[in-house]
């Protein structure tokens, strides 16, 4: 049996937050699951908020950090960039649990501050988005703050009613095309 990485524990901690919350981010469990006995956890963790840190930190890194890399790496323009970036975050695979449920929890200080560091980074990548379109800083941040309200809305709806939401959105591609054209809307 191979060794556990630290990685290899807070990706369990992330699954286990996602699938039951923060208080599934319990040592035992975590180590039954992995096969793994609660000594191969204080290798790698000194106590249970160091584990939920390293998936709070996880979780930042691949539902933003790594979008926003994906995103900048297509050699195409602002408003396209936008369009990606809707349709994959609308898109019903690639919302997860961790974000209701971190959501549920954002009175917890360490998911409090991951949120809104999150809230922060997503809201100025859109923004800047925007202001390459052609939008005012003021007018683009503003918008950045109404788009990320609409993916609020989008998550909370496919949580509590996603039936609803996909007969009446259809085609997420063509959802996330309206969106943008409401954004870079000049009026």
């Amino acid at each position: 049996m191979s060794r556990l990485s630290r990685d290899d524990w807070a990706i369990a901690a992330l699954a286990a937050l996602a699938s039951g919350g923060l208080s599934a981010v319990a040592v035992e469990p975590l180590a039954a699951r992995l096969g793994a006995t609660k000594g191969s956890f204080y290798w790698h963790f000194k106590a249970r908020h160091e584990l939920i840190q390293a998936a709070l930190d996880l979780w930042e890194q691949r539902s933003t950090a790594d979008v926003i890399k994906d995103l900048e790496k297509l050699d195409r323009s602002p408003e396209t960039r936008l369009r990606a970036l809707f349709a994959r975050v609308f898109e019903p695979e690639a919302l997860t649990g961790a974000d209701m449920a971190l959501l549920a929890h954002s009175q917890e200080p360490p998911v409090r501050e991951a949120l809104q560091r999150v809230t922060q980074e997503r809201i100025d990548y859109v923004a800047l988005l925007l202001e390459q379109c052609g939008l005012p800083t003021s007018v683009a941040r503003r918008r950045a703050v109404f788009a990320y309200s609409a993916f609020l809305g989008h998550l909370q709806l496919r949580h509590s009613a996603s039936d609803l939401l996909r007969r009446s959105v259809g085609s997420f591609d063509r959802y996330a095309d309206e969106l943008v054209a409401t954004l870079l809307d000049q009026e």
